[in-house]
């Protein structure tokens, strides 16, 4: 019998509180009284989602060594947090980044592979194929204070994959960059997850959260509300939608065709023949059976998810579900 594989991120009952200080009160920033839970398998990608304030960025920095923890344990690639031995090994990307602004994105890609032990010929090598996939080809000798904001994230990005990290923290990683730009960071982000790196992203962007992570965390006020796939967080609703033919029947011909089914369930009739119901599983067979009685062209049926907007605002709001 195979063990499974150790997590590369693995947080028990982690908490984080900042004493009071002269000019500031303290406060419990991550884990309250219980602390935080969390495992991150290999090859994923994990997205940590929560308002601002929620103790994102807190995490995060724990987890690499730059915020020191209160209580509970934190481990990356199996060994406790703050380590410098598995430096190497991690990628980063900051929020609000600041690059020196006085070097050319390729210098800079120059100086922050060597500073993890990788040599310039083996750095230069690789960073081709990383500004061509992130669309920075063209700005590479352009000194960094010339480059816009999305172009300062797009080659911040590509510093922190340059030495090949196995675990990469993405801090806000399209946080002002155009539709192009975030597709290719999308693109990036699910190869390296397919070639086996894990991917930490932290953001308050759904849609981009939605459409690429494996897992997702809900954090609010230090603590996780939820967290699991996004099928585990986004069930089906009761509303169905059927798409109908052109000899679609309408008004009183269809409730009669429905009749005895839909008589406690509104039936909303869209003038492109969307037929939109409240309905169990039960009911929408019984209204397909009725229909397709009736001759009526079934074209197509879906029934409605929650979004991951909906389930991230009534969580934050305290909304009961």
């Amino acid at each position: 019998m195979t063990s499974s594989p150790a997590p590369v991120v693995r947080v028990r009952e982690l908490r984080k509180t900042y004493k009071p200080s002269m000019f500031k009160s303290g406060f419990s920033a991550l884990g309250g009284a219980a602390g935080v839970d969390l495992e991150v398998q290999r090859g994923s990608v994990f997205g940590l989602l929560g308002p601002n304030g929620a103790g994102k960025t807190t995490l995060v920095k724990i987890l690499l060594g730059l915020v020191r923890k209160t209580g509970g344990e934190a481990e990356l690639l199996g060994e406790p947090a703050g380590r410098a031995r598995p430096r190497s090994r991690i990628g980063y990307l900051p929020e609000a980044h600041r690059l020196p602004l006085y070097l050319t994105g390729r210098e800079m890609l120059r100086l922050s592979g060597m500073m993890v032990g990788c040599n310039r010929k083996w750095i230069d090598e690789r960073s081709g194929p990383w500004l061509e996939r992130l669309n920075m080809a063209g700005s590479a000798d352009r000194k960094i204070k010339e480059y816009s904001k999305g172009m300062m994230q797009r080659i911040g990005l590509v510093q922190a994959l340059i030495h090949e990290p196995e675990v990469v923290f993405l801090d806000e990683p399209t946080d002002g960059v155009d539709p192009v730009g975030r597709a290719a960071i999308r693109e990036t982000v699910t190869e390296l997850a397919k070639s086996g790196t894990t991917i930490f992203i932290n953001s308050h962007l759904l849609m981009e959260v939605e459409m690429i992570c494996d897992r997702i965390a809900i954090l609010k006020d230090g603590l996780i509300l939820r967290e699991g796939t996004l099928q585990d967080l986004t069930p089906n609703t009761d509303e169905v939608q059927i798409y109908l033919g052109n000899a679609t029947p309408q008004g009183s011909e269809l409730r009669a065709l429905l009749d005895g089914i839909t008589d406690q369930i509104p039936i909303e009739m869209h003038p492109s023949s969307t037929l939109k119901l409240l309905l169990n599983d039960e009911q929408l067979n019984a209204v397909i059976d009725r229909l397709r009685q009736g001759r009526t062209p079934i074209l197509q049926i879906r029934r409605e998810r929650r979004t991951l907007e909906d389930v991230f605002i009534d969580l934050v709001q305290g909304v009961a579900q």
